[in-house]
């Protein structure tokens, strides 16, 4: 962060609102969330804000995601606030804190990235929230996939780009989602490899059928079973 201006210093403002920024664009929202807490904290307590800001706020609109990321920001500043003194906000920690901020948003660079194919509908929200992403974390993958029913010229050559660049594709074939099939084509075509997942098996089309496929029906099954997929894929990545 660089000095503030004498403008900036004498700002009036004391309430600001951000959005987050990054999620689906590399990071996955915890871990974009967390990056921008910490750029926060790093510009509070090197006295990089103008003094009148009391309150700063970023905004949300999908509810489900702002509970999610309230825990978040439970655990990083348990008592609510940030002290102007890191030293002595650090003290109040349960947990070292320090640490946690040093490597948000640092680490995300160096974790293996993962893509997923999945139907973009409330139905298959949880799937993805809770046993995709919970299974993915534990194992030290980002997670990222394109929030888009239909995918159609830009859009698709920008999926095509991150299918290259990523490590692992996981396709979720519940529904026989077109854009998801044609997705795990796609990869198998640049040599990436794919994780299949489906809640029964006879929705499976012809083409993937003679493929490995972790058949779930509970959310925390699917969970379970992916995290020990990714623990022994990540080792040969």
């Amino acid at each position: 962060m660089e000095a503030l201006s004498d403008y900036e210093k004498n700002a009036k403002a004391e309430h600001v609102c951000l959005t987050l920024h990054g999620a689906e664009y590399g990071l996955d929202e915890i871990e974009a969330f967390e990056s921008e807490i910490a750029g926060l904290i790093d510009g509070i307590t090197q006295g990089l804000i103008p003094k009148s800001i009391k309150r700063i706020s970023i905004v949300e609109l999908d509810d489900r995601r702002a509970t999610r990321l309230k825990k978040v920001l439970r655990d990083l500043i348990p008592q609510g606030y940030v002290e102007s003194n890191l030293n002595k906000y650090l003290r109040t920690s349960e947990e070292s804190v320090s640490e946690k901020f040093r490597s948000v948003g640092y680490s995300s660079a160096e974790k293996p990235h993962l893509f997923v194919a999945m139907p973009f509908s409330i139905e298959m929200e949880d799937v993805y929230e809770y046993g995709i992403q919970n299974a993915a974390r534990k194992t030290g993958f980002l997670c990222e996939r394109a929030d888009l029913s239909a995918f159609t010229g830009d859009v698709m050559d920008w999926v095509r780009k991150r299918i290259r660049s990523t490590s692992l594709l996981i396709a979720e074939l519940t529904g026989a989602n077109a854009n998801v099939y044609l997705e795990v084509g796609y990869a198998w075509g640049v040599g990436v490899k794919t994780v299949l997942l489906v809640q029964e098996s006879d929705q499976l089309k012809f083409d993937v059928r003679g493929q490995r496929c972790i058949v779930y029906t509970r959310i925390k099954d699917l969970e379970e079973k992916l995290y020990k997929e990714l623990v022994v894929l990540k080792d040969n990545i």
